[in-house]
């Protein structure tokens, strides 16, 4: 392979014509859709389209998205039967490289073959499992209809390169082991995360399909699965195949007369099987060598069967004597994928798919990347994204004198003990821990940084843990683990030290975790912030792999957000990081360096040197209630009537609904002319009215009646509840808003399309012209003015009296602000009030007028996060309803005020008229309570310009006479106020 070729050809070009394809999958009308089958577009809709991502808390990220639409359409849609046939097919150019052609057109890569390169902490086996049902559900599909696709089986084989991973593979499909030894289900990935991989009419049917036919790698080949197989195992019982293919090579082995034979070749040739050497005669062994090469030879006799390699860089090529050999991981494979031809599917998973060639370190090293790539979402991508963890590298003066040696060292009497370079980093790494414990604790008690300590082989870990208590840790707060431990412990003392290790984020102790090798995958957690690396190794592979240990997200919660992407930023231009919030620091270690040095370059890896940070949480600090918050706090009536209350909506009037202007119907009939797609979206059933792909007048759906009893739903049922914002996710609504005399609402559409929306006599049955109405912006108008409509039209009529609760402000017992975006407060239930650190000037200057202003009794600013109750349901422009929270809660003698700061040009935006109208009708609704039920005060809505407030406070006024002068009077009509709490 030559070092200057292009390594991620396939990946480029299947990235492109993926993106492609996928144009418009989350409106459900991607060219994609009409290119796979019924069940895939089944599953994309469900995955990517924006309707079914409303009503869930979880969604894929970009990589991951990227990722399954790279192997879809490459399966299905390019339909290339090995890796030869899906170059051709998707970047024939690249064939021409020097050496590519040779290298794809080998014998292992004769079927259909996929890699993904993902970074570590990016879920990937999110990905796996998604991938897994899309092959079941599309293999279930053809069975039930009596087809036989090629592509797609129900027999799944998950390989684990070490028993770390492979237990955590366990762990997704079965869920994690009870105390009995049992697994509980309810805790696998897909079960908890059902919402997300599964369409609600597949998901007891996949649930229990996986339930039933997942095999741990001892049942592997010995029970019975019924209509399929998920096999999980780990690569040791796949690698020792090689006897047995070196016995069948034997056996075809030329004879030369003369010659005397190898005496372990004739054993093998005459004995069936025959004991290891270390093992002498055991039966155990004999007996569990025998299963091995049983399952082997269920796993080949298989008809079909897609192979998922977890952290497959394990499988590549050694060089022995000059000449390229396989690893026995990768003959065994071969042997199971011989003469299954398509119908056999090997899916690989890596942050590092590559072989390292020569000896030197980091730079001299070159990357053989492996030819099947066909994603590539690496390390760099994830981290300009905010996936994983930002990357620090500790360098202090006293680390940058020592030798670069930081191996462990023997005494003259041949007793091991740790080198002084080793301590040094050790020391330095345990500082950080020590820090990081104390400054998160003060913000978030429950999160507990941890510290990962790679040591050079498993006679130096004892040393290890023995020099961290002797520096204060106490018995418990060190676990080691290595890659001996189980066969040291046995099963049942093991079991009890695998849960604890996997819950480590969850527990005070252990603080610190010391291996060697065997944590270097698979070993996920979040919690990982201090990584020492004793091992000095030559390989850059095994560098990443250390440090992935550790990317994994700590603190997701959107309130971390800004001071994280601060940290983003301040790296990129060559700072320090303001604080240590989902901050990696690795000690430094010259075998880091180059690769450090890339990253850096990049602007995505920072250091810091002698002089510590201030505090690890920056300038991030957890604000708590005042002692005396009582007499500060605020009571918020919620309304709830009583269950007899009726909704009625009185009649709609087309003649008063505006008509559609943004374009003649002459303009409107061109856009249909040029053959362009379009699609309209039901949003009550998740799923689309079609791909309407308009040829000279022709349209592949049902009609103009079609159209009106879809949008006739489509308004009667999805006011009920707003679309999510940004991660957050609103619950679906119980019920429909109204759930009623739908064909009234029918006829009145039916009245508005044909008097009103183009102007009057419009036929839409002439000349086919209900096409228009599929255009998007039409549908938007028209689901826009019939929604504020039948909202402004709503009807109630209680029955009894109001019952009312309360939710105080001090429900939320601390804010987390920015010290430096903070001040102390007098008048309020917390000791200090907050505002952004971007735009927040406006906000910053009512806090401070609040607390100087004798005026104000108290008032306090809403956190749209934490205080989750304060917010008023309002119409968009756009007519679909969303959430309004008010930025403050203030209260003088005569009144309580919700207050919205505003700058000066966003006063007369339709929106913030709306929340407007909404909170001012909350407003009414409250006064109308016995003073009692209101705190004794009338309750009044104020939207204060920034032109206003620096007016009346530049002249001296008292702010209680700008809140009486700008609060909003009831002069609004009755039928323009809407929604409540």
């Amino acid at each position: 392979m030559s070092g200057d070729r292009t390594p991620f050809s396939l990946a480029d070009a299947l990235t492109r014509q993926a993106e492609s394809l996928a144009i418009g999958i989350e409106q459900g009308a991607a060219p994609l859709l009409d290119a796979v089958t019924p069940t895939t577009a089944e599953l994309l809709r469900w995955w990517f389209g924006e309707d079914a991502s409303a009503g869930r808390a979880l969604s894929f990220h970009a990589g991951q998205r990227q990722a399954i639409l790279n192997v879809i359409v490459a399966h299905e849609v390019l339909g290339a039967t090995d890796l030869p046939a899906l170059y051709r097919a998707a970047c024939p150019s690249a064939l021409l490289e020097p050496g590519r052609m040779a290298e794809v057109s080998r014998s292992k890569h004769g079927h259909p073959k996929y890699a993904l390169k993902m970074a570590t902490g990016t879920g990937k086996t999110w990905v796996l499992q998604a991938l897994m049902i899309w092959q079941l559900l599309n293999r279930s599909a053809d069975l039930d209809a009596g087809r036989d696709d090629p592509r797609f089986t129900r027999r799944f084989l998950v390989v684990a390169p070490g028993l770390i991973v492979y237990e955590r593979l366990l762990d997704a499909f079965l869920g994690r082991q009870r105390a009995d030894g049992q697994r509980d289900f309810a805790t696998s990935d897909i079960a908890r995360n059902a919402e997300l991989f599964l369409p609600p009419a597949h998901r007891e049917r996949v649930l229990q399909f996986i339930r039933s036919n997942t095999c741990p790698k001892a049942d592997l080949g010995l029970r019975a699965t019924g209509n399929g197989l998920i096999g999980v195992t780990n690569w040791h019982l796949l690698s020792e195949a090689e006897e047995a293919i070196e016995a069948e090579n034997d056996a075809l082995a030329v004879e030369a007369p003369g010659v005397r034979p190898d005496p372990e070749r004739v054993v093998r040739a005459v004995l069936p099987l025959t004991p290891g050497k270390a093992a002498g005669n055991s039966l155990d062994t004999l007996d569990r060598r025998w299963a091995r090469g049983q399952v082997l030879d269920y796993l080949a006799n298989l008809p079909d069967l897609m192979v998922f390699n977890d952290e497959a860089h394990h499988i590549h090529e050694l060089k022995k004597d000059g000449e390229a050999t396989e690893v026995e991981w990768q003959k065994s494979l071969m042997r199971i994928a011989a003469g299954k031809g398509r119908r056999f599917v090997q899916v690989d998973f890596s942050a590092t798919p590559y072989n390292e060639q020569g000896g030197g370190r980091g730079k001299e090293a070159r990357k053989i990347w492996f030819p099947h790539i066909v994603v590539d979402f690496d390390l760099k991508e994830a981290m300009r994204r905010g996936l994983v963890k930002s990357l620090v590298l500790d360098r202090r003066r006293e680390i940058g004198t020592l030798p670069l040696a930081f191996k462990a060292e023997r005494d003259d009497d041949g007793t091991l003990r740790l080198a002084e370079g080793q301590r040094t980093m050790l020391r330095a790494g345990l500082a950080k821990l020590r820090k990081l414990e104390a400054d998160f604790a003060r913000i978030d008690p429950s999160r507990r940084p941890k510290m990962l300590v790679v040591c050079e082989d498993t006679a130096v870990t004892p040393l290890v843990a023995d020099f961290l208590r002797d520096e204060g840790l106490a018995e418990d707060d060190v676990l080691t683990v290595d890659s001996g431990k189980k066969a040291e412990l046995g099963e049942k003392e093991w079991a009890p030290l695998r849960q604890r290790l996997f819950d480590v984020d969850r527990h005070a102790q252990p603080r610190v975790i010391v291996s060697v090798l065997m944590l270097r995958e698979g070993f996920d957690v979040n919690n990982i912030c201090v990584i020492v690396p004793l091992r000095a190794s030559k390989a850059q592979i095994l560098l990443e792999q250390t440090i992935g240990r550790g990317l994994r997200l700590m603190w997701r919660e959107s309130e971390f957000s800004e001071l994280k992407r601060e940290n983003r930023e301040r790296i990129n231009r060559g700072q320090e990081p303001s604080s240590l919030i989902d901050i990696l620091s690795v000690v430094e270690h010259p075998a880091f360096a180059s690769w450090y040095d890339d990253l850096m370059a990049d602007g995505l890896a920072g250091s810091t040197g002698d002089d510590e940070l201030g505090d690890s949480a920056g300038d991030l600090v957890s604000t708590a209630l005042r002692e005396d918050f009582e007499s500060f706090d605020f009571a918020l009536p919620v309304l709830i009537r009583q269950a007899d209350e009726s909704v009625d909506h009185g009649p709609i009037d087309p003649a008063r609904l505006a008509a559609f202007n943004g374009m003649t119907r002459d303009g409107l009939k061109a856009l249909l002319g040029k053959g362009e797609t379009f699609a309209s979206q039901d949003l009550q059933s998740s799923t689309l009215f079609g791909d309407y792909r308009v040829h000279g007048g022709v349209m592949d759906v049902g009609g103009y009646n079609d159209w009106l009893s879809r949008v006739t739903r489509r308004v009667a049922q999805l006011q009920s509840q707003p679309p999510p914002k940004g991660n957050r996710v609103a619950a679906l609504a119980p019920y429909p808003y109204r759930q009623t005399d739908t064909t009234e609402l029918a006829a009145c559409l039916d009245t508005y399309v044909r008097e009103v929306l183009f102007g009057p006599a419009f036929d839409p049955f002439e000349d086919e012209q209900w096409r228009l109405l599929l255009l998007q912006p039409v549908l938007d108008h028209i689901v826009k003015v019939t929604g504020l409509a039948l909202a402004v039209n709503e009807e109630r009529r209680p029955w009894g009296e109001t019952d009312v609760r309360y939710r105080r402000l001090s429900e939320v017992s601390s804010l987390m602000m920015r010290e430096s975006c903070r001040r102390p407060v007098g008048k309020c239930i917390y000791t200090h009030q907050g505002w952004p650190a971007r735009n927040g000037g406006l906000e910053e200057a009512f806090i401070g007028w609040c607390q100087q202003d004798t005026s104000i009794e108290a008032f306090c600013r809403i956190s749209e996060t934490r205080h989750d109750f304060v917010r008023f349901r309002y119409l968009r422009e756009d007519g679909l309803p969303a959430f309004y929270h008010p930025d403050f809660l203030v209260r003088t003698a005569e009144a309580i005020y919700l207050v919205e700061t505003k700058a000066q040009g966003q006063l007369a935006h339709p929106n913030v008229q709306r929340k407007l109208k909404a909170a001012a009708n909350w407003c009414r609704q409250v006064n109308a309570l016995t003073p009692e039920q209101r705190s004794g005060l009338d309750w009044h809505y104020v939207l204060a310009g920034e032109h206003l407030i620096d007016d009346w406070r530049g002249k001296g006024a008292r702010m209680a006479d700008l809140l009486a002068f700008s609060r909003l009077r009831d002069q609004i009509p009755t039928d323009q106020l809407h929604l409540s709490l």
